[in-house]
């Protein structure tokens, strides 16, 4: 993939970023210092020789860098293999350790599959769940995570930035009911870190998940955020050597923790400056197609992240857009792993939508590399696409 955007093959545009995002240059160096034993390529578990010694210090130097970044302190965090472990961490680890204190879990109805098919594994359990559905522009009312708080209820669980439509959640008003109401916050963050400031110092959240290549760090690494971990005390998912103060067992993976932590820095530096480009792609993206095809935008307009832009065009069936395009950009209709099934969005179908938007929806994503050129060679694309597929149905 070139700076442009493009893909190295094939000349597409990619704007699934909210899939996953090009792992950056320099990510890319720093991981690689690690794996050809320019730096320290040893097991950071093997104390008794400085090869071992160097990894460990590799990897408590990426800690306190993502500390730095999150506002909180380095024993704090734990790294995992994504999100999707971090959020089963986050739930299954209070839950299973503090049943005796309640076993009521409240999240949404919006969630990312991580949380929803963890959550309906602890129902299996014995949980029980209340999931808050959003109002029809994909906002979760902080009332209505508050009615549904129980004396029961160990846990919160919410996310900072909706996967697929972008939406931005009310979190300060919805940490501020956990806090008032004696429970634990939970925040899958995955869409927002690097992008958007998190300051853990000056917010009441608990637990925060997110996953290095979100924004441009490797696959297969992410990390958990536990406040005051020695007093949560979670349970663990996995056993065996107790890396990672026994909550994640196993033989860390140095280059990717080096990779996460480069990623975070290099986000952060440039996030101001980064979200200031993407909003203007995105006004640039919005305006320009709304003015060749007829266009719907699915979520709340003054709260979405320019990360992401979820659309339908009436008539139009988000495998047929996809297809057409297919040649021209790389574009989603929902949530990466929820690909292979059939079933339209969950989140859009909790938003009330039916019918031809809800089976027209497609998630159009960007990241810092995209230029003014791709956002037009994107709206060429979907308005050729969209007048093919009217000529083909006439």
């Amino acid at each position: 993939m070139d700076r442009s955007g493009r893909l190295a093959r094939g000349g597409a545009v990619y704007l699934d970023c909210a899939a996953t995002t090009r792992t950056a240059p320099e990510v890319c160096a720093a991981m690689l210092a690690h794996l050809d034993g320019t730096k320290g390529f040893g097991n950071a578990s093997s104390g008794q020789h400085e090869t071992g010694r160097q990894a460990a210090e590799q990897i408590e130097l990426a800690r306190s860098d993502v500390a730095a970044e999150l506002r909180c302190a380095p024993e704090e965090v734990v790294f995992t293999s994504g999100a999707t472990e971090s959020i089963n961490l986050a739930l299954r680890g209070i839950a299973l350790a503090n049943a005796q204190h309640g076993r009521h879990i409240v999240t949404t109805q919006i969630e990312h599959k991580a949380t929803l098919a963890c959550c309906d594994a602890l129902t299996d359990e014995g949980f029980e769940v209340t999931r808050v559905p959003p109002s029809h522009d994909g906002r979760v009312d902080p009332e209505a995570i508050a009615a549904a708080v129980r004396s029961d209820t160990l846990l919160v669980s919410v996310m900072y930035i909706n996967n697929e439509t972008g939406v931005i959640q009310p979190l300060r008003e919805i940490a501020a009911v956990a806090e008032e109401r004696g429970v634990l916050l939970h925040v899958d963050a995955a869409q927002a870190a690097g992008k958007f400031p998190i300051d853990l110092s000056n917010m009441a959240i608990d637990l925060l998940s997110l996953s290095a290549h979100k924004f441009h760090g490797p696959k297969g690494v992410g990390c958990l955020f536990i406040r005051d971990r020695p007093r949560l005390r979670l349970r663990p998912l996995i056993f065996g050597g107790g890396q990672e103060f026994g909550l994640r067992s196993g033989t860390l993976p140095t280059h990717q923790v080096v990779g996460l932590a480069a990623a975070l820095k290099l986000a952060s530096k440039n996030r101001d400056r980064d979200r200031e480009h993407l909003s203007r792609l995105r006004e640039q993206f919005v305006s320009a197609l709304s003015d060749r095809v007829p266009l719907r935008i699915n979520g709340a307009v003054d709260a979405a992240s320019p990360y992401i832009v979820n659309l339908s065009v009436p008539g139009i069936s988000s495998d047929a857009l996809i297809n057409q395009c297919a040649a021209d950009i790389a574009i989603a209709s929902g949530s990466a792993c929820s690909s292979g099934t059939v079933e339209p969005s969950h989140v859009l179908r909790a938003m009330g939508m039916e019918g031809d938007p809800l089976y027209g929806a497609v998630r159009v994503s960007f990241d810092r590399y995209h230029t003014s050129a791709d956002i037009d060679a994107a709206v060429g694309a979907i308005a050729r696409s969209v007048k093919r597929i009217k000529e083909m149905d006439a």
